[in-house]
């Protein structure tokens, strides 16, 4: 496993990240996603994402007790405020009691005394940023969190949030959580410069495209049973496309070449970026980390990468 400094800071993390949507504390079971990280912490991942949104802080529960068999300071540890965690108006967004009340929630369900890395899950129009920066600035100062960041950000909101921290001598965020894939780069226009020229790095989610990357939907197939897009609940019809799957079969012969699999070459192309410090995977297998940690540390080919932007491209 090969490591990454997170944006800016002398933080370093794993370019394989474990994370737990979708999965922890919802339709896999405790034991199975406790091995899980299990697997993970023995292959060299040492960066853990979950989020308090996740079944109503039942996955931040899963993870906690996962991990607690390990020295704290051997991993990284990520969750998230803003989504709804109760019926009252102020259950929810990125409004200081929302956020100091939360983090010591998510304290108690994690059974940690401190978050490495705590994002605001989404961008919060009806919070003054100030507000929401002051309140982070302060969870830092008091121990309870080490490092703030965002996700789904826009490069706009990102570049105000640093003006403010700078202004008012605030804790700058130094990282952005967005969904990036070969099949979802909108990122590539705006953010990553953007984060680049205020150090901040990316940690991505989704880069196998909610399994689309890992070549077990086919054109005109039947959905493998367990897979999220047989879920009734599953609406994957932006992703499942004819175009993509087509590209995903051309793809397989690139991966061929370069003596991957489909999901490591899909892994490995992401970690071409510098400006990534991590992707974030599921697993609700261990065995499934067993392959995508493989692309850690793989340099693909200048042929190769041309050949999957004209892929990517057709």
């Amino acid at each position: 496993m090969q490591y990454r400094r997170l944006g800016n800071t002398g933080l370093k993390v794993s370019e394989i990240s474990l994370g737990s949507w979708l999965t922890y504390g919802g339709y896999v079971e405790e034991q199975k996603a406790a091995a899980s990280i299990d697997t993970a912490y023995e292959l060299g991942i040492n960066f853990f994402d979950t989020a308090n949104v996740y079944i109503r802080g039942e996955a931040e529960k899963v993870v906690g007790k996962a991990l607690s068999k390990f020295p704290r300071s051997s991993y990284v540890l990520a969750t998230k405020v803003f989504g709804q965690m109760g019926d009252g108006p102020n259950d929810q967004g990125l409004s200081r009691k929302h956020i100091m009340e939360q983090c010591d929630a998510s304290l108690q369900r994690l059974g940690m005394e401190y978050i490495d890395l705590y994002y605001c899950h989404r961008f919060h129009k009806e919070t003054p940023l100030e507000e929401t920066l002051r309140a982070l600035d302060d969870l830092v100062r008091q121990g309870k969190v080490l490092y703030v960041g965002v996700s789904e950000w826009t490069a706009e909101q990102m570049t105000e949030a640093v003006h403010i921290a700078d202004k008012k001598l605030l804790d700058r965020i130094v990282v952005n959580q967005p969904n990036y894939s070969m099949l979802h780069r909108y990122i590539e226009k705006e953010i990553i410069p953007v984060s680049e020229k205020h150090g901040i790095g990316q940690v991505v989610f989704s880069p196998l495209a909610q399994g689309v990357l890992t070549g077990k939907y086919e054109k005109g197939g039947l959905f493998p049973e367990g897979s999220r897009a047989a879920q009734q609940n599953m609406n994957m019809s932006h992703i499942l496309t004819e175009q993509n799957l087509e590209r995903v079969e051309q793809l397989r012969a690139v991966a061929y070449d370069e003596n991957l699999t489909l999901s490591q070459l899909a892994i490995a192309w992401i970690l071409r970026q510098p400006n990534v410090a991590s992707a974030l995977v599921g697993a609700s297998r261990p065995e499934q980390l067993q392959e995508t940690t493989k692309a850690s540390g793989v340099t693909l080919s200048t042929d190769s990468l041309e050949r999957i932007e004209g892929i990517l491209n057709a």
